[in-house]
């Protein structure tokens, strides 16, 4: 048997198209070679145990090699194999569904994506990398004659008797010039543990040194040895393809210890597994979250059968569980002709809804059987939380009730449950429920322990997306507002309109008044004298409410607050006029000695903030050492 023919393809540019727009990466080639073996290994196994193939299976396993003199990379598998007309078939007819149409609409290549897959060019993803590619084939049906194929690039190909002995497949590739980088052992070793890792089938190539034990020293102490054994490359039974029942957590840790070497343990995880109306599997695990959002993401796994595709799961994954790691694996989801990239359909639709209800249930199962857990983990998860009720509505609804909220003393409550727990004490004239939070609990020490000495509970908000996280709840909270301690005075904050006079004369609060400006000289700084408990601050430095969120929410991606993220910083200085030091201002004697008090008891009120730096803070530090001194 000996023939020489054309692919039909019905055109002489398939492969340039296949070259220029076929595959973005290169590497995948390899990719579709493996996985084609593995599918032909899998199908003589199936086929095995359906009784219709009696023989010997042998080693049911895929082998790359690699031969840098000879510039060739081969693929070899004990599977099905293939007949001469079974190759003319399947490798030559590229585009028997339709080559003609395929030309008309892809020949001005407006959307080469849709290309692959539809007209079976898989195996032509060999010619990105390869001059000439063979193909020695036996089938498995008996009395089959060996079939070889040789192609080298162009449509012509020729097919003939081959020499192989054995059922299955040997694909042999001639590298060509630009791709000489895949005879390079460790690029082979690295694209197939990226592709390859986790194949049903194993996958050898070449070997290692493993070491064993060899006995005992004289002094009783194990000896080892280094020996050589098959470079298996992939796990082929990975955890997401078992039921939960026969898996510790130990094996969940152990897994996610294999997929993100030297990271800390995740907190827990999800085992997801259905069949209807689309298949999926896979592990997702909660990590420790830092408060860099980036870092976190991209950091799961699409597959498809145990092929690993993407990385880039922003369509499958809803964003706000981006920051998850793990493994998700479905033959339902639309890939592109490369299986390179998603496309959208009712199926990832569906698959995208089915996992935020999959961890909606898992949170809200943790928190109503094992609450003291679930807190304990708060200050790793809320930042999940918090995010999904952000950008999920259908999520929101679930996880208000198991979404926390934690105060200063670490203690944590559901939103409903803090709506209750304040009602009494810090409902303001207007019949609004204040909430006060902390975003730096340690530089605003001094105004929580004010509020907490009125009996207020005082919040901890400081993550970076808390600031989008307040103004939400806002808007879902009926007569609730949410202010920052040290945002004003705290009898402002929770005005429950109780009434206190100015022990100053107007005369003197004009006068007050006036040392205050003079003494800051920053128009800035906007100055009132306020009647406060002769206990409060003598003076506090705070941002407007409005403008601080405002400009928080620009900082962490807040679209169109822009605006005020370029707006120069304002602030409100309130002066207690009722506190002893103002009227030491105003009785002393000497303008410079007032505006001396002044300036030294707003710098306190800056530093108190953080806001005093530089040669202000060092005119701060000498004009204090000079008080001391006296």
């Amino acid at each position: 048997m000996q023939e020489k023919g054309k692919i039909s393809i019905h055109t002489e540019n398939i492969f340039p198209i296949i070259k220029k727009f076929l595959y973005s990466d290169h590497e995948i080639f390899l990719r579709e070679l493996v996985s084609n073996s593995v599918d032909a290994t899998q199908k003589i196994k199936r086929l095995a145990a359906l009784g219709e193939y009696s023989g010997d299976l042998g080693e049911a396993r895929v082998e790359v090699s690699v031969d840098k003199k000879k510039k060739t990379i081969t693929i070899q598998d004990g599977g099905l194999g293939m007949t001469a007309e079974e190759i003319k078939k399947y490798i030559n007819q590229i585009a028997f569904s339709g080559a003609t149409e395929f030309m008309e609409k892809f020949k001005d290549a407006g959307d080469a994506k849709e290309i692959i897959g539809k007209f079976g060019l898989g195996f032509y993803s060999a010619f990105m990398v390869a001059g000439k590619v063979e193909i020695d084939s036996l089938s498995y049906q008996e009395g089959a004659e060996p079939a070889k194929w040789i192609c080298d690039g162009s449509t012509e190909f020729e097919i003939k008797v081959g020499k192989r002995k054995t059922r299955g497949t040997t694909i042999t590739l001639h590298i060509n010039e630009d791709s000489e980088e895949f005879l390079e052992e460790s690029r082979i070793q690295n694209v197939l543990n990226k592709y390859a890792r986790f194949l049903p089938v194993e996958v050898k190539f070449g070997t290692k040194d493993n070491s064993v034990e060899d006995g005992e020293d004289k002094e009783g102490k194990k000896k080892w040895k280094t020996v050589k054994v098959d470079n298996i490359i992939n796990n082929t039974t990975p955890i997401w393809t078992k039921s939960p029942s026969e898996l510790t957590d130990e094996d969940y840790l152990s897994f996610y210890k294999e997929l993100y070497p030297m990271t800390d343990d995740p907190l827990f995880w999800i085992h997801l597994n259905v069949d209807f109306p689309f298949e999926l599997t896979g592990i997702l695990y909660f990590p420790k979250v830092k408060n860099d959002f980036e870092m976190q993401k991209n950091k799961i796994q699409l597959y498809s059968r145990q092929v690993f595709i993407t990385d880039e799961v922003k369509d499958v994954v809803p964003e706000f569980l981006m920051l998850l790691h793990g493994i998700i694996d479905s033959p339902d989801i639309p890939l592109n002709v490369s299986r390179s990239y998603l496309q959208s359909d009712g199926n990832v639709k569906k698959i995208n809804s089915y996992i935020t209800k999959k961890v909606a249930d898992k949170l809200g199962d943790l928190f109503k059987k094992e609450r003291a857990s679930y807190e304990s983990k708060w200050d790793d998860i809320g930042l999940f939380v918090k995010y999904g009720m952000l950008s999920e509505e259908k999520f929101y609804e679930k996880a208000k009730d198991f979404g926390l909220v934690k105060n200063t003393e670490g203690k944590c409550c559901t939103i409903d449950e803090y709506q209750k727990h304040i009602e009494t004490n810090q409902t303001d004239k207007d019949k609004n429920k204040i909430w006060l939070y902390a975003s730096d609990p340690a530089k605003q020490d001094g105004f929580i322990t004010a509020a907490i000495d009125k009996g207020y509970d005082v919040l901890v908000f400081d993550t970076p997306i808390d600031s989008h996280f307040i103004n939400h709840m806002e808007t879902k909270l009926e007569n609730t507002q949410i202010k920052r301690v040290d945002a004003d005075n705290v009898d402002k904050l929770v005005d429950k309109d109780e009434k206190r006079e100015l022990i100053i004369s107007e005369e003197d609060k004009t006068s007050l008044l006036g040392v205050f400006e003079k003494s800051i000289g920053n128009p800035s700084y906007k100055v009132s004298i306020e009647p406060l408990a002769p206990t409060d601050a003598p003076v506090t430095v705070t941002m407007p409410e409005f403008m601080r969120r405002m400009k928080e929410m620009q900082a962490t991606g807040g679209g169109g607050f822009n605006m005020f993220g370029s707006m120069p910083d304002s602030y409100d200085v309130s002066v207690n006029g009722n506190h002893p030091l103002a009227d030491k201002i105003i009785s002393a004697k000497m303008d410079k000695t007032k505006e001396k008090v002044a300036k030294q008891a707003f710098d306190l009120a800056l530093l108190s903030q953080g806001l005093l730096q530089g040669k202000d803070l060092t005119e701060f530090i000498k004009r204090s050492t000079d008080i001391l001194s006296k």
